[in-house]
């Protein structure tokens, strides 16, 4: 857990670069409210709070636009730790990735401010370092680059990879992303068989709708730049207790979760469908272990 929070790092200062000091503000807030509401489900046990629920907390609002109001996040993170991890009996136990649960529950309650109160990022200069939060009134803008390249438009590969659109708090600067996501990979903190089949399924499912023409089809370089597949399959997808056990499973599971982002973003009304993707495929992923450890012992005893 510390590792993966060494890895989000170069995410979080590049957050603040871009959307002000009130990045931090929402961190702390998420995080305060997190290890509050996980210490009163295990004061009864007697057992500490974990530093799992810190990683919960913040990729939860890295998840966020940079504008959501306080109190929704704090609804969001609050149905995190209680319906996505302690209902299950706490950390190890989850079937589902608590801080995508978290986000997934405002998404579909605030649809508002969860979809369409995108904040223009800090492009020059001393950027978010010197301020709060971008000026509100001219800085808000309703599309993100995943969503008006549904529509046909085309951006530089350079202003999606160096944050010059706007998108989630840690979606937004794709090199820092790709930085602590190669940290978490070669720490072995991450499984690397999960990255790589997410990034093969979703290139290969995206460049078969762009090639055939498929309505809200995209480039697929510029789609897994433009949204958060990248900060998803590194650090959501990669959690390693909802993900799935298996050398086998990780494949398809990765494989699974890339695809499915790639058919969701093109054929639904979301430009980006990741975090539906991973949800879908942590429900799966328990299934497929078991039938993957029952088809491996009997082609054992086959064997001898």
């Amino acid at each position: 857990m510390r590792r993966v929070l060494i890895g989000l790092v170069p995410i979080i200062i590049m957050a603040v670069y871009a959307y002000g000091w009130r990045v931090m503000a929402l961190l702390a807030i998420a995080g305060a409210v997190a290890v509050f509401t996980e210490w009163l489900f295990l004061r009864p046990y007697h057992e500490p709070v974990s530093s799992a629920v810190l990683v919960t907390s913040t990729l939860f609002v890295l998840s966020l636009p940079p504008a959501l109001p306080y109190w929704m996040a704090v609804v969001g993170i609050l149905f995190a730790v209680i319906f996505g991890k302690m209902v299950f009996g706490g950390f190890g136990k989850n079937i589902f990735n608590p801080a995508l649960t978290g986000r997934a529950f405002i998404y579909v309650s605030f649809a508002g401010p969860m979809t369409s109160q995108w904040t223009l990022p800090f492009n020059h200069g001393w950027g978010g370092f010197l301020a709060y939060a971008p000026s509100m009134p001219d800085a808000v803008t309703t599309a993100t680059p995943g969503m008006l390249l549904k529509t046909g438009e085309s951006f530089a590969i350079m202003d999606l990879a160096f944050g010059h659109l706007p998108g989630t708090i840690g979606g937004t600067y794709a090199w820092a992303v790709l930085l602590g996501g190669l940290y978490i990979v070669f720490t072995r903190t991450a499984n690397f068989r999960i990255v790589i089949g997410g990034l093969l399924g979703y290139l290969i499912a995206g460049l078969t709708f762009w090639l055939a023409g498929a309505p809200g089809s995209m480039d697929p370089l510029r789609g897994m730049l433009a949204g958060s597949f990248l900060v998803g399959i590194f650090f959501y997808a990669t959690d390693p207790v909802s993900a799935s056990q298996t050398n086998t499973g990780r494949w398809i599971y990765g494989a699974f979760v890339g695809a499915l982002s790639s058919v969701i973003g093109t054929f639904s009304a979301w430009p980006a469908g990741t975090m539906f993707a991973i949800l879908l495929a942590n429900m799966f992923a328990p299934l497929m272990d078991i039938g993957i450890r029952r088809l491996e012992t009997r082609n054992g005893e086959a064997a001898s």
